[in-house]
Protein backbone atom coordinates (compact mmCIF):
# COMPACT_ATOMS: atom_id res chain seq x y z
CA UNK A 1 0.00 0.00 0.00
CA UNK A 2 1.21 3.13 -0.55
CA UNK A 3 1.96 6.19 1.51
CA UNK A 4 -0.89 8.23 0.96
CA UNK A 5 -1.06 12.75 1.41
CA UNK A 6 -4.27 13.00 3.03
CA UNK A 7 -7.64 11.62 4.35
CA UNK A 8 -10.81 12.69 4.13
CA UNK A 9 -13.75 11.66 5.80
CA UNK A 10 -16.85 10.24 3.42
CA UNK A 11 -19.88 10.95 5.50
CA UNK A 12 -23.31 8.96 5.48
CA UNK A 13 -26.51 10.33 4.92
CA UNK A 14 -30.30 9.72 5.89
CA UNK A 15 -33.50 11.20 4.73
CA UNK A 16 -35.57 12.73 7.50
CA UNK A 17 -37.91 12.32 4.71
CA UNK A 18 -38.77 10.86 1.03
CA UNK A 19 -41.79 11.70 -1.04
CA UNK A 20 -41.71 10.15 -4.74
CA UNK A 21 -43.88 12.96 -6.37
CA UNK A 22 -44.46 10.81 -9.59
CA UNK A 23 -42.36 9.87 -13.54
CA UNK A 24 -41.32 12.59 -15.14
CA UNK A 25 -40.90 12.42 -18.72
CA UNK A 26 -37.70 11.23 -18.84
CA UNK A 27 -38.00 8.37 -17.06
CA UNK A 28 -36.92 9.50 -13.89
CA UNK A 29 -39.08 10.02 -10.80
CA UNK A 30 -39.41 13.59 -9.18
CA UNK A 31 -38.58 13.94 -5.35
CA UNK A 32 -38.64 16.19 -2.65
CA UNK A 33 -36.52 14.74 0.12
CA UNK A 34 -34.81 16.62 3.07
CA UNK A 35 -31.14 14.76 3.27
CA UNK A 36 -29.49 14.70 6.22
CA UNK A 37 -25.53 13.79 6.93
CA UNK A 38 -24.48 11.67 10.20
CA UNK A 39 -21.35 10.77 11.79
CA UNK A 40 -21.24 7.44 10.31
CA UNK A 41 -18.17 7.32 7.53
CA UNK A 42 -15.84 5.14 5.34
CA UNK A 43 -12.55 6.90 4.81
CA UNK A 44 -11.29 8.08 1.33
CA UNK A 45 -6.92 7.70 1.05
CA UNK A 46 -4.93 9.85 -1.52
CA UNK A 47 -1.48 10.32 -3.24
CA UNK A 48 -0.21 10.77 -5.98
CA UNK A 49 0.94 8.40 -8.74
CA UNK A 50 4.10 8.07 -10.97
CA UNK A 51 2.23 6.91 -13.98
CA UNK A 52 -1.26 8.52 -15.05
CA UNK A 53 -3.26 5.61 -13.89
CA UNK A 54 -5.80 6.06 -11.22
CA UNK A 55 -5.80 3.01 -9.38
CA UNK A 56 -8.12 2.56 -6.11
CA UNK A 57 -8.33 -0.51 -3.40
CA UNK A 58 -10.81 -0.99 -0.75
CA UNK A 59 -10.30 -3.26 2.63
CA UNK A 60 -13.93 -5.04 1.36
CA UNK A 61 -13.72 -7.59 -1.63
CA UNK A 62 -17.28 -6.97 -2.01
CA UNK A 63 -16.51 -3.56 -3.55
CA UNK A 64 -16.10 -3.50 -7.22
CA UNK A 65 -12.66 -1.29 -8.19
CA UNK A 66 -13.67 -1.27 -11.99
CA UNK A 67 -15.49 1.83 -14.16
CA UNK A 68 -18.86 0.45 -12.29
CA UNK A 69 -17.64 2.41 -9.16
CA UNK A 70 -18.38 5.87 -8.90
CA UNK A 71 -14.88 7.19 -7.37
CA UNK A 72 -13.18 6.03 -10.57
CA UNK A 73 -15.93 7.17 -12.59
CA UNK A 74 -15.60 10.79 -11.02
CA UNK A 75 -11.82 10.66 -11.34
CA UNK A 76 -12.68 10.57 -15.01
CA UNK A 77 -15.13 13.15 -15.38
CA UNK A 78 -12.86 15.67 -13.37
CA UNK A 79 -9.67 14.37 -15.43
CA UNK A 80 -11.80 14.69 -18.76
CA UNK A 81 -13.13 18.20 -17.87
CA UNK A 82 -9.63 19.94 -16.19
CA UNK A 83 -7.35 17.80 -19.14
CA UNK A 84 -5.88 16.65 -16.49
CA UNK A 85 -2.76 14.02 -17.53
CA UNK A 86 -1.62 12.98 -13.66
CA UNK A 87 -2.35 10.04 -11.93
CA UNK A 88 -3.81 9.32 -8.61
CA UNK A 89 -3.73 6.30 -6.26
CA UNK A 90 -6.70 6.23 -3.91
CA UNK A 91 -8.01 3.57 -1.16
CA UNK A 92 -11.24 3.37 0.45
CA UNK A 93 -11.74 2.19 4.34
CA UNK A 94 -15.60 1.23 4.25
CA UNK A 95 -17.31 1.43 6.59
CA UNK A 96 -20.88 2.47 5.15
CA UNK A 97 -22.96 -0.33 4.41
CA UNK A 98 -23.51 -1.44 0.40
CA UNK A 99 -26.97 -0.44 -0.78
CA UNK A 100 -27.98 0.31 2.48
CA UNK A 101 -29.84 3.45 1.36
CA UNK A 102 -27.39 5.75 3.57
CA UNK A 103 -25.48 7.28 0.42
CA UNK A 104 -22.35 5.64 0.82
CA UNK A 105 -21.06 5.43 -2.82
CA UNK A 106 -22.58 8.94 -3.40
CA UNK A 107 -20.57 9.87 -0.95
CA UNK A 108 -17.64 8.59 -1.89
CA UNK A 109 -17.74 9.94 -5.30
CA UNK A 110 -18.51 13.53 -3.62
CA UNK A 111 -14.98 13.37 -1.52
CA UNK A 112 -13.09 11.81 -4.57
CA UNK A 113 -14.30 15.15 -6.40
CA UNK A 114 -13.23 17.82 -3.75
CA UNK A 115 -10.13 15.46 -2.70
CA UNK A 116 -8.83 15.18 -6.26
CA UNK A 117 -8.91 18.68 -7.53
CA UNK A 118 -7.18 19.52 -4.25
CA UNK A 119 -4.16 17.04 -5.08
CA UNK A 120 -4.08 18.03 -8.76
CA UNK A 121 -4.03 21.69 -7.82
CA UNK A 122 -6.99 22.53 -9.85
CA UNK A 123 -9.67 25.29 -8.86
CA UNK A 124 -13.12 24.79 -9.74
CA UNK A 125 -15.91 26.62 -9.33
CA UNK A 126 -18.49 24.93 -6.76
CA UNK A 127 -21.04 25.59 -9.82
CA UNK A 128 -18.43 23.42 -11.87
CA UNK A 129 -18.29 20.55 -8.99
CA UNK A 130 -21.95 20.42 -8.92
CA UNK A 131 -22.60 19.86 -12.63
CA UNK A 132 -20.02 17.63 -12.44
CA UNK A 133 -21.36 15.95 -9.43
CA UNK A 134 -25.18 15.60 -10.63
CA UNK A 135 -23.59 13.47 -13.83
CA UNK A 136 -22.78 10.85 -11.23
CA UNK A 137 -25.50 10.31 -9.77
CA UNK A 138 -28.95 12.05 -7.34
CA UNK A 139 -27.29 12.31 -3.93
CA UNK A 140 -23.44 13.48 -5.09
CA UNK A 141 -23.74 16.99 -5.47
CA UNK A 142 -25.68 17.07 -1.60
CA UNK A 143 -22.47 15.53 -0.77
CA UNK A 144 -20.17 18.49 -1.40
CA UNK A 145 -21.36 20.54 1.33
CA UNK A 146 -23.74 18.22 3.80
CA UNK A 147 -25.46 19.52 6.63
CA UNK A 148 -29.42 19.89 5.93
CA UNK A 149 -30.56 20.17 2.41
CA UNK A 150 -33.66 20.15 0.59
CA UNK A 151 -33.51 17.81 -2.46
CA UNK A 152 -35.75 18.26 -5.44
CA UNK A 153 -36.25 17.43 -8.94
CA UNK A 154 -34.74 13.93 -9.41
CA UNK A 155 -32.87 14.74 -6.14
CA UNK A 156 -29.69 17.15 -7.80
CA UNK A 157 -31.11 20.32 -6.98
CA UNK A 158 -29.82 20.65 -3.94
CA UNK A 159 -30.87 23.75 -1.25
CA UNK A 160 -29.44 24.27 2.41
CA UNK A 161 -31.46 24.32 5.16
CA UNK A 162 -30.50 25.45 8.55
CA UNK A 163 -28.94 22.78 10.56
CA UNK A 164 -31.55 21.71 13.62
CA UNK A 165 -30.39 20.27 16.99
CA UNK A 166 -28.01 17.59 16.96
CA UNK A 167 -29.89 14.18 17.11
CA UNK A 168 -28.61 11.07 18.90
CA UNK A 169 -29.46 7.74 16.32
CA UNK A 170 -29.43 4.01 15.89
CA UNK A 171 -28.63 2.95 12.53
CA UNK A 172 -29.48 -0.63 11.61
CA UNK A 173 -28.60 -2.44 8.36
CA UNK A 174 -29.91 -6.04 8.50
CA UNK A 175 -29.03 -9.28 5.81
CA UNK A 176 -31.64 -7.29 3.54
CA UNK A 177 -30.16 -6.35 0.00
CA UNK A 178 -32.36 -3.89 -1.83
CA UNK A 179 -31.12 -1.47 -5.24
CA UNK A 180 -32.54 1.85 -5.74
CA UNK A 181 -33.23 1.03 -9.18
CA UNK A 182 -35.30 -1.85 -7.96
CA UNK A 183 -37.25 -0.38 -5.80
CA UNK A 184 -37.99 2.58 -7.66
CA UNK A 185 -38.99 -0.46 -10.01
CA UNK A 186 -41.57 -1.45 -7.23
CA UNK A 187 -43.28 2.06 -7.51
CA UNK A 188 -45.35 1.02 -10.79
CA UNK A 189 -48.50 2.35 -9.12
CA UNK A 190 -51.55 4.15 -10.37
CA UNK A 191 -51.22 7.16 -8.26
CA UNK A 192 -47.68 7.89 -9.79
CA UNK A 193 -47.87 7.22 -13.41
CA UNK A 194 -50.99 6.93 -15.82
CA UNK A 195 -51.14 4.24 -17.90
CA UNK A 196 -49.18 5.55 -20.50
CA UNK A 197 -46.52 6.32 -18.01
CA UNK A 198 -46.83 9.55 -18.50
CA UNK A 199 -46.53 11.81 -15.31
CA UNK A 200 -49.35 12.76 -13.27
CA UNK A 201 -47.72 14.43 -10.39
CA UNK A 202 -49.84 14.63 -7.03
CA UNK A 203 -48.45 18.07 -6.31
CA UNK A 204 -48.18 20.91 -8.45
CA UNK A 205 -44.88 23.27 -8.77
CA UNK A 206 -46.65 25.55 -6.79
CA UNK A 207 -48.39 23.29 -4.14
CA UNK A 208 -44.67 21.27 -3.97
CA UNK A 209 -43.30 24.44 -2.36
CA UNK A 210 -45.78 24.51 1.06
CA UNK A 211 -44.08 25.38 4.36
CA UNK A 212 -41.35 23.00 5.07
CA UNK A 213 -42.79 21.77 8.18
CA UNK A 214 -44.75 19.58 6.14
CA UNK A 215 -41.64 17.89 4.76
CA UNK A 216 -40.32 17.26 8.41
CA UNK A 217 -42.97 15.07 9.22
CA UNK A 218 -41.07 11.58 8.98
CA UNK A 219 -42.20 9.96 6.07
CA UNK A 220 -40.45 7.58 3.12
CA UNK A 221 -42.88 7.07 0.00
CA UNK A 222 -40.70 3.57 -0.33
CA UNK A 223 -41.54 2.18 2.68
CA UNK A 224 -44.35 -0.02 1.85
CA UNK A 225 -42.60 -1.92 -1.42
CA UNK A 226 -39.60 -2.01 0.23
CA UNK A 227 -41.07 -3.77 3.40
CA UNK A 228 -43.65 -6.13 1.63
CA UNK A 229 -40.40 -7.49 -0.32
CA UNK A 230 -37.96 -7.41 2.45
CA UNK A 231 -40.19 -7.75 5.54
CA UNK A 232 -37.00 -7.88 7.95
CA UNK A 233 -36.36 -4.64 7.59
CA UNK A 234 -39.64 -3.65 8.78
CA UNK A 235 -39.40 -5.87 11.76
CA UNK A 236 -35.84 -3.56 12.13
CA UNK A 237 -38.49 -0.37 12.00
CA UNK A 238 -40.76 -2.31 14.75
CA UNK A 239 -37.54 -3.51 16.93
CA UNK A 240 -36.39 0.43 16.92
CA UNK A 241 -39.57 1.20 18.05
CA UNK A 242 -39.21 -1.25 21.01
CA UNK A 243 -36.12 -0.36 22.36
CA UNK A 244 -37.45 3.27 22.83
CA UNK A 245 -37.28 5.26 19.96
CA UNK A 246 -38.83 8.40 19.42
CA UNK A 247 -39.32 7.91 15.96
CA UNK A 248 -38.14 5.00 13.34
CA UNK A 249 -37.91 5.81 9.29
CA UNK A 250 -36.40 3.90 6.28
CA UNK A 251 -33.44 5.53 5.66
CA UNK A 252 -33.62 6.49 2.01
CA UNK A 253 -34.37 3.22 -0.97
CA UNK A 254 -32.12 0.81 0.38
CA UNK A 255 -32.80 -1.44 3.64
CA UNK A 256 -30.99 0.64 6.60
CA UNK A 257 -33.95 1.91 9.18
CA UNK A 258 -32.80 4.51 11.68
CA UNK A 259 -34.12 5.51 14.99
CA UNK A 260 -34.05 8.97 16.92
CA UNK A 261 -33.25 8.53 20.85
CA UNK A 262 -33.72 11.52 23.39
CA UNK A 263 -30.27 11.38 25.10
CA UNK A 264 -27.04 9.09 24.40
CA UNK A 265 -27.93 7.12 27.09
CA UNK A 266 -30.94 6.28 25.60
CA UNK A 267 -28.83 5.78 22.49
CA UNK A 268 -26.09 3.11 24.25
CA UNK A 269 -28.82 1.29 25.39
CA UNK A 270 -30.50 0.48 22.24
CA UNK A 271 -27.57 -0.73 20.48
CA UNK A 272 -26.98 -2.85 23.35
CA UNK A 273 -30.11 -4.50 22.45
CA UNK A 274 -30.43 -4.22 19.27
CA UNK A 275 -27.30 -6.04 18.80
CA UNK A 276 -28.41 -9.10 20.44
CA UNK A 277 -29.53 -9.66 16.24
CA UNK A 278 -26.51 -11.76 15.37
CA UNK A 279 -27.06 -10.99 11.56
CA UNK A 280 -28.09 -7.11 11.79
CA UNK A 281 -25.15 -3.99 11.95
CA UNK A 282 -25.57 -2.09 14.21
CA UNK A 283 -24.59 1.95 14.33
CA UNK A 284 -24.56 4.39 16.97
CA UNK A 285 -24.10 8.32 15.27
CA UNK A 286 -25.23 11.59 15.36
CA UNK A 287 -26.47 14.37 12.42
CA UNK A 288 -23.48 16.31 11.19
CA UNK A 289 -24.10 19.78 10.84
CA UNK A 290 -22.97 21.58 8.27
CA UNK A 291 -20.26 23.28 10.02
CA UNK A 292 -18.65 20.55 11.21
CA UNK A 293 -18.53 19.01 7.88
CA UNK A 294 -16.99 21.54 6.19
CA UNK A 295 -14.35 21.73 8.41
CA UNK A 296 -13.91 17.82 8.58
CA UNK A 297 -12.95 18.20 5.00
CA UNK A 298 -10.65 20.55 6.20
CA UNK A 299 -8.09 22.36 3.61
CA UNK A 300 -9.84 20.91 0.58
CA UNK A 301 -12.89 23.17 1.07
CA UNK A 302 -10.76 26.21 2.03
CA UNK A 303 -8.96 26.03 -0.94
CA UNK A 304 -11.46 25.79 -3.26
CA UNK A 305 -13.86 28.24 -1.84
CA UNK A 306 -17.00 26.04 -1.77
CA UNK A 307 -18.18 27.62 1.97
Amino acid sequence: MPKYDFILPSFAKINWSLRILGRREDGYHEIRTLLQTVSLQDELHFATAESSDINLSCDDPKIPLGEDNLIIRAANILRDRFEVTAGASLHLQKNIPAQGGLGGASSNAAVALLGLAYLWRLRPRFEELHELAARLGADVPFFLSGGTALASGTGTDIEPLADRERKYLVIVTPKATVSTAAAYQALKAPALTSSGDVSILSFSHAEVDLELSHLWESHNDFENVIFASEPEIERVKQALLKVGAGSSLLAGSGSSVFGIFESREEQERAVIEMEAESDWRVFPAVTVLRDEYLRALGTCIDILSLK
